[in-house]
C-alpha cells in the first residue's frame, strides 16, 4: 500500500509546478504612481491601450473630480473605504475590503477615498482606461 501511495504523490507533484500559475506576493507589484498620487500595479493587460486588472492606491482623503471614462469599471475593496457617487450626490454607500462596486461606461461620477488610510482596489476595466472630467 505505501509503494502506491507514493507513486500517486509522484505523478501529481508536476501539477503543482505547472508553469501557467503566476503568484505575485504584494511586495513585488510594481507601482507607478501618477502625478495626483494614485498608484497603479498591473495585473494584466495595458491599461493605456486595451481592457486590464489592476491594483489601484488612492491616498487617504482622496477625491476624484467629477468624470465620465469610456470602460466600464468593475472593483474589489481590498483596504480602505470608498465612495464612488453621482455628481452632487451626499449621501452615497460607503464600501470597505470585501466590497464590490461597478461604474458603467460614460456614466459622470466622483470616486472617493474616505477612510483615514489609503484605499487599495483591484480593478477591471473592459477598456483602456480614460479620464474624462466633466462640468458639475
Amino acid at each position: 500500500m505505501k509503494p502506491l501511495a507514493l507513486t500517486l504523490c509522484l505523478i501529481a507533484t508536476p501539477a503543482l509546478a505547472d508553469p501557467s500559475i503566476t503568484l505575485t506576493p504584494p511586495a513585488d507589484l510594481a507601482w507607478d504612481t501618477t502625478d495626483l498620487g494614485v498608484a497603479f500595479a498591473p495585473l494584466m493587460g495595458d491599461r493605456q491601450n486595451e481592457a486590464y486588472i489592476a491594483m489601484v492606491r488612492l491616498p487617504a482623503g482622496t477625491a476624484s473630480p467629477a468624470h465620465v471614462k469610456s470602460a466600464a469599471m468593475h472593483g474589489v475593496m481590498l483596504e480602505g473605504q470608498m465612495t464612488h457617487a453621482l455628481p452632487g450626490q451626499t449621501n452615497s454607500a460607503i464600501i470597505g475590503p470585501g466590497g464590490y462596486y461597478h461604474v458603467p461606461a460614460d456614466l459622470a461620477h466622483v470616486s472617493t477615498c474616505v477612510s483615514d488610510t489609503p484605499c487599495v482596489t483591484m480593478l477591471y476595466q473592459d477598456g483602456a482606461f480614460d479620464f474624462v472630467p466633466v462640468a458639475q
